[in-house]
């Protein structure tokens, strides 16, 4: 059975534990993280170098990096729905994906640390402000190609890139900071609640 090692209310684990659910794989799941077990050790660190969950483990396959994995589960899957073969429809699925995991991600970093984490190192108040401001033009930019679609982000049906979109749209609605009006998001956010997954491991509170 496939091995999940990560705590769940972390965002990136939710990835790979709303994919399966998608796919409807079985799993086990193992808490790993802050708070749990530490990931600084050699015997995580044999599995991931970079220390960080999730990883997943299957017959002695090890995967780290979550779009990587929840890649990997769906070619594993042949879900050709969610991701597509041809050349295009690929690539659409997999620039929104990209943009999440680096520009957007970078965007919401210090006001979610600041706001939800309560962290100390991100206290200062030019900063936070910098902050929300790059995180609603990160919104903005969703909104308009939401709008655009209709629908889902690369197009009229739901696709993997989805997946951490949506999870990041969840992040955004579950912080305390004032929020613009993105009506083509709020739209999203209803439409993503219609699926199973999105509200065991999405809507759930937990950003």
């Amino acid at each position: 059975m496939l091995q999940i090692l990560g705590k769940a209310s972390s965002i990136n684990v939710r990835k790979v534990l709303w994919t399966c659910a998608e796919l409807q794989i079985p799993f086990e799941r193992h808490d790993w993280g802050s708070g749990f077990r530490d990931t600084a050790t050699p015997e995580f660190m044999a599995l991931n170098p970079n220390a960080l969950v999730p990883v997943i483990e299957e017959d002695g396959f090890v995967v780290w990096e979550s779009n990587t994995i929840i890649r990997y589960l769906a070619n594993r899957a042949d879900a050709v729905h969610l991701y597509p073969t041809e050349a295009k429809a690929r690539a659409r699925v997999d620039q929104w994906m990209d943009w999440q995991a680096s520009d957007f991600n970078k965007s919401w970093s210090y006001a979610f640390m600041s706001l939800v984490r309560q962290s100390a190192a991100h206290q200062d108040p030019e900063a936070l402000a910098q902050g929300c401001r790059e995180w609603t033009r990160h919104m903005a930019i969703l909104d308009r190609k939401l709008d655009t679609t209709g629908a889902y982000i690369s197009g009229g049906e739901f696709s993997l890139a989805d997946i951490p979109i949506g999870l990041s749209v969840n992040r955004w609605f579950e912080t305390p900071l004032i929020h613009a009006d993105f009506p083509a998001v709020s739209a999203y956010y209803e439409l993503l609640s219609e699926r199973a997954g999105f509200r065991l491991y999405g809507r759930n509170g937990t950003p």
